[in-house]
């Protein structure tokens, strides 16, 4: 940040902490942080963390976050903030929204949930602040970046349309076993929420759905073979920003080879279910260790015609590994996505921007060149 900002955290589980530690550790002029969760010992524990992490003196203050209402010290301290920066779980952002907008302040949040982003649509449609919703790695980083191919390409070849526009991110170990080949980097009820659900997509120029897991493909990313198959709530809000402009487009997560066959098997074991996220979690727990050295691997690309005919194709690949922060080594998943919502509350607390904004409203140049995604991601 670039000067002096008071910034609520909503949660204290492992993004929070990648979040608070990069804010104070990263910033210019270091923010006041409260730090909230339902239970107060967990966000207690965080700030104590944090202090203990960072080479630069910052002030940090846990707070009860009531599922039952605010205390009055709750209060005060909403009364004094910049930004709501949200992670809870997805199903909270409605209410965490609310709050934002109750107390005047800008919100940002990471669910790929679609309900409850339609939702924060609706309640901030007339609001006074920002909301920046799904910001960050997937919906997040990987839309702007997409987003991004697109402008650029459709500039550079003077063209208004492209065929294809894929974006693929995958939160994975460094090696893998059978018979799932996969090991948790992140939320199992995130992994099995994504394979349950539809994803929105975009078929000869129109914006539809399809089954998660329906289109499976291999693709070689620096030289690795991946499959990579459809999943729910990547795809952010491109399939509206984009339809009518690519004639296929569509987010997939990437996976190792194998993943996908087991994971369709267990999806039957489910499908009698009422359930079927719960079990289908409760099932890939059982089996699934979870695994604290990750990699992200993110690809996307565009593909279409010249004006003068020709078949072009734009890509960009990334593989991004985990990183020291202060004192402390980080997990990629917790790096990628806690930069990309707090380059996100940085545009927010240094703009004018007010109501709702989603993906393809920001400008992809100062995103993806901001001082907290190029330590993390790179240059672009």
């Amino acid at each position: 940040m670039n000067k002096h900002h008071t910034i609520i955290i909503a949660g204290a589980g492992g993004i929070a902490q990648a979040v608070a530690l990069i804010l104070a550790e990263w910033s210019t002029v270091t923010p006041t942080i409260f730090i909230g969760n339902r239970t107060l010992s967990k966000a207690q524990n965080l700030v104590k963390w944090i202090e203990e992490g960072i080479t630069k003196s910052c002030i940090l203050r846990p707070f009860h976050l009531s599922e039952d209402g605010f205390s009055e010290e709750t209060k005060a301290l909403f009364s004094q903030g910049d930004i709501l920066l949200d992670c809870l779980p997805g199903t909270q952002a409605p209410k965490m929204a609310g709050y934002a907008k109750d107390y005047n302040l800008h919100y940002a949040n990471l669910t790929e949930y679609v309900a409850e982003t339609s939702a924060i649509k609706t309640l901030a449609k007339d609001a006074s602040t920002g909301f920046i919703l799904q910001t960050g790695l997937a919906p997040g980083y990987i839309n702007v970046l997409a987003n991004h191919l697109f402008k650029e390409f459709c500039n550079d070849f003077q063209v208004s349309k492209a065929d294809t526009l894929e974006f693929k991110v995958g939160a994975l170990s460094k090696n893998a076993v059978a018979p799932h080949y996969y090991g948790f980097t992140w939320s199992p009820v995130g992994v099995a929420t994504e394979y349950i659900k539809e994803t929105e997509v975009i078929r000869k120029y129109k914006k539809t759905k399809r089954p998660s897991l329906s289109e499976r493909t291999s693709i070689i990313i620096n030289g690795i073979t991946y499959e990579a198959d459809l999943t729910s709530g990547g795809a952010a809000d491109l399939p509206d920003a984009l339809a009518g402009k690519v004639d296929a487009m569509d987010y997939k997560t990437i996976r190792f080879p194998g993943h996908y066959a087991w994971a369709e098997e267990q999806i039957k074991k489910v499908s009698d279910s009422d359930q079927p996220i719960k079990a289908l979690q409760l099932i890939m727990e059982k089996q699934i260790p979870h695994i604290e050295e990750d990699q992200i691997i993110i690809y996307a690309a565009v593909q279409g015609k010249d004006t003068n005919g020709t078949l072009q194709r734009r890509e960009i690949a990334k593989q991004i590994l985990p990183q020291r922060i202060g004192k402390y080594q980080l997990r990629a998943i917790q790096t990628t996505t806690a930069a990309s919502l707090i380059q996100s509350a940085q545009l927010l607390l240094e703009s004018t921007l007010k109501g709702v904004i989603l993906q393809s409203n920001i400008d992809p140049k100062s995103f993806l060149n901001g001082n907290f995604i190029i330590p993390i991601y790179g240059n672009v």
